[in-house]
């Protein structure tokens, strides 16, 4: 027979069972808060656990950074924080070849040899002249080669350097200059410097000064188009273009801020900036031509090319181009920044409709464009060009990626013979080509330009091949033999015949010797896949965007003090 389900198991899930039993309701319900209590605790500690690690890892790789900076060694593969707490951490040593090791020490006394040489005939002032012994300042007072040096100095490890540098910037720096800036140059130099040295160190002062120049420069973006201004008077704004360009703007001074002012807007959670230099790349997208080449000269009335300029991967056209890949990567490649992902990729196919070889050897070089017609020419600016390339060509499928990165290391060979081909080793200016004898000098000086040797960094980090090494190696030796002097290191007037000028450029410092120094170094060290170098070689952290503002990046640790930002001192193993 049949039981009844009031009897049986129906009654513990019946209502009415419980109604009837008022205590039996209580405990039920306790029962009731009890689990769920325990099933959002345990949530929570999951959660919270996994953002823990999070955080640590983010602070462990900033780290990393740090200590083979501060203890002038190189950690080549660290600790990683695990989900199994109770397993040790892991490290995987990395074998740093003693080739290299010297290299690398060869070149941060170069670094020294340079920073010490200005800080003694011309400290404070943009630019050391080592033939006579005194500073220069070239960019209106604002320590130019200070700044430039921060995030190198901190690189190599050069701690007293960088404290001496950094206390200058938060003592001496003054913005309040009655001086005519470039938009451009204070952009790359200062606020990139700036921005870099915060992004290492974590010293909330390179950010103020940070933003207290861009605020300067801001005004420069209040043209009808948004196409900015290419100079402003830092102390009273007034925003205009070199008379030279007859009222133009130019490409890569108008397209060469995207960087910096998107970083200074996720550090300080201020848009302003950000939406300045996107509206720049909003206008150009509006009407970009098929093959992606805009000439060098814009109306900063209308927003339109003066399609009667140059088309070059050089002067005044290059970082252009660089920064719409950069932009990308800067933005973690998400969808948020897929445009300048698109319009590098159109930009970098009409590159290869300038691409030709030469004669007897078949070196690949870029033209320059006027009009219809392509000139045989081409600057050792665009030697930027191969890195580039290489850096993206991760982002096209396996077959187009390995047909532009084949690009990239023709290119980068023709680079190395503009040095091999003169009798100091040092490279001309720019190089013309005829039929017949593959290449020859132009313009005959060099001073001391780093674009060369920053592809060599790149192709070196994409494909493991140590020509690249190498070639920079002699690069550095022709540097050493023809352009350091007792006071400094010096361009050459004349690459044939090796005759001297009277300037350190501050790009020397910034980019050339540190470039060298990361060809010589592991790929950890400012990773890639962690950051990306503006145009002047400033390191800027890579910090994921969401669909409007950027995130600020993560709390990270001073090299002289206490932690910056919120949270406990954690314990880092070394």
């Amino acid at each position: 027979m049949a039981r009844s389900r009031s009897s049986g198991w129906f009654r513990w899930i019946n209502p009415s069972y419980y109604l009837r039993r008022p205590k039996r309701l209580a405990l039920l319900f306790i029962g009731f808060v009890v689990v769920s209590f325990a099933v959002w605790d345990r949530q929570t500690l999951v959660r919270e656990h996994k953002e823990e690690i999070s955080k640590l890892n983010e602070e462990l790789s900033l780290l990393r950074s740090r200590m083979r900076g501060s203890k002038d060694m190189l950690i080549d593969e660290s600790w990683e924080v695990t989900e199994k707490s109770d397993e040790p951490p892991k490290k995987i040593a990395f074998k740093d070849s003693p080739v290299d090791a010297e290299r690398r020490e060869k070149v941060k006394e170069a670094m020294l040899h340079a920073w010490n040489s200005y800080v003694k005939y011309a400290w404070g002032q943009d630019e050391l002249q080592p033939q006579t012994r005194n500073g220069v300042d070239s960019f209106g007072g604002l320590g130019a080669t200070v700044v430039d040096s921060l995030d190198t100095l901190y690189i190599m490890g050069l701690h007293d350097q960088f404290k001496k540098a950094r206390d200058w910037v938060a003592d001496s720096l003054n913005f309040n200059k009655d001086y005519e800036a470039s938009v451009f140059e204070t952009t790359i130099r200062v606020v990139g410097g700036l921005l870099s040295a915060y992004d290492l160190s974590g010293d909330n002062m390179f950010l103020q000064k940070a933003q207290d120049i861009a605020n300067r420069l801001l005004p420069a973006w209040d043209s009808p188009s948004g196409i900015p201004y290419n100079s402003i008077n830092l102390a009273h704004g007034n925003p205009h273009n070199f008379g030279w360009t007859g009222g133009d703007s130019i490409l890569a001074d108008s397209g060469t801020e995207q960087l910096e002012f998107i970083a200074l807007s996720q550090r300080t959670g201020d848009p302003k900036y950000q939406k300045k230099v996107e509206r720049v790349i909003d206008e150009l997208r509006k009407d970009y031509p098929s093959d992606g080449l805009l000439p060098i000269y814009l109306n900063p009335n209308t927003g339109k090319p003066s399609y009667h300029s140059t088309i070059t991967f050089g002067a005044m056209g290059d970082s252009f181009y660089e920064y719409l890949l950069k932009v990308w990567i800067q933005g973690n490649k998400t969808d948020t920044v897929k445009r300048y992902r698109e319009m590098w990729e159109t930009s970098m196919d009409g590159l290869q409709s300038l691409v030709r070889k030469t004669s007897p050897s078949s070196f690949s070089y870029i033209c320059e464009k006027n009009g219809d017609s392509l000139s045989d020419k081409m600057d050792e600016l665009a030697c930027f060009v191969p890195g580039m390339l290489a850096l993206g060509s991760s982002g096209y499928g396996p077959e187009k990626g390995a047909k532009i990165l084949s690009l990239a290391e023709e290119l980068a060979l023709t680079c190395y013979k503009f040095y091999e081909s003169t009798p100091t080793k040092l490279a001309g200016e720019n190089y013309f080509f005829r039929a017949g004898e593959d290449l020859s000098v132009g313009t005959s000086w060099n001073i001391l330009r780093p674009e060369t040797v920053e592809s060599l960094m790149y192709l070196w980090r994409f494909t493991g091949n140590k020509t690249y090494q190498d070639w920079g190696w002699n690069i550095f030796k022709a540097f050493e033999k023809n352009s350091r002097i007792d006071s400094g290191y010096v361009g050459l007037r004349d690459v044939n015949t090796g005759s001297k000028d009277n300037k350190m450029q501050t790009f020397f410092l910034a980019e050339t010797l540190k470039y060298l120094y990361l060809l010589f170094s592991p790929p950890s060290v400012i990773s890639l896949d962690e950051w990306v170098f503006n145009t002047e070689a400033h390191p800027l952290r890579i910090v994921p965007r969401d669909g409007g503002l950027s995130r600020k990046p993560p709390s990270v640790t001073k090299l002289f003090g206490r932690k910056q930002g919120g949270g406990r001192e954690r314990k880092i193993w070394s």
